[in-house]
């Protein structure tokens, strides 16, 4: 099959294709000590925003683009859910949200690129409920900008656990100086 996705598209696929691989070889088989530990109250754990990637594939990137898609400015996004992720994986060990995630993000690809978008469709429009017009470009770029605040989340997160074991070298660790910036946990 022929690419028709634009370079933009492209670059946002090739990474957003990485982000399980990355997660399931930094997360599976770790202890608990590491993926169920959070960085105090009110902070999400590692598994926590494995099943936060999870959800979203499920109800928010591709339900967007395919309403942006067909109702362009006239029907806004869904607003997402925020605690929708924690009903959703209750039950669910790390292992299997790793391969949740990874089955939908294989197949959300697998339908963006079924799309055939065209460079012109990148300027499409659709309506977020709280940041109001946004471009099937951005959307798309946000989706892979959205993973990569995560993987820096959770590595802050997996940091936070040896925050006292590192004693000194705390203050040459850039990890350990980082106290976050996703509105979303």
């Amino acid at each position: 099959m022929a690419r028709n996705i634009t370079p933009v598209l492209d670059d946002s696929v090739a990474l957003l294709a990485r982000t399980p691989a990355t997660l399931d070889a930094l997360l599976r088989g770790l202890p608990d000590v590491w993926t169920l530990r959070n960085e105090g109250s009110g902070t999400w754990t590692a598994r926590d925003v494995v099943a936060h990637l999870t959800e979203l594939e499920r109800t928010d990137w591709m339900p967007r683009v395919r309403r942006l898609l067909t109702f362009g400015e006239t029907r806004p996004f869904d607003r997402v859910d925020r605690g929708a992720f924690r009903r959703n994986a209750r039950g669910k060990s790390l292992s299997q949200l790793l391969g949740e995630f990874a089955r939908r993000r294989k197949k959300n690809l697998d339908d963006l690129r079924r799309l055939e978008l065209k460079r012109a469709d990148l300027g499409r429009r659709g309506r977020h409920p709280a940041l109001g017009m946004v471009t099937l470009s951005e959307l798309v770029a946000a989706w892979a900008a959205h993973d990569l605040t995560h993987l820096h989340q959770i590595a802050r997160i997996l940091a936070h656990q040896h925050r006292e074991a590192v004693g000194p070298w705390d203050k040459f660790l850039g990890v350990m100086q980082c106290t976050g910036h996703s509105a979303s946990g």
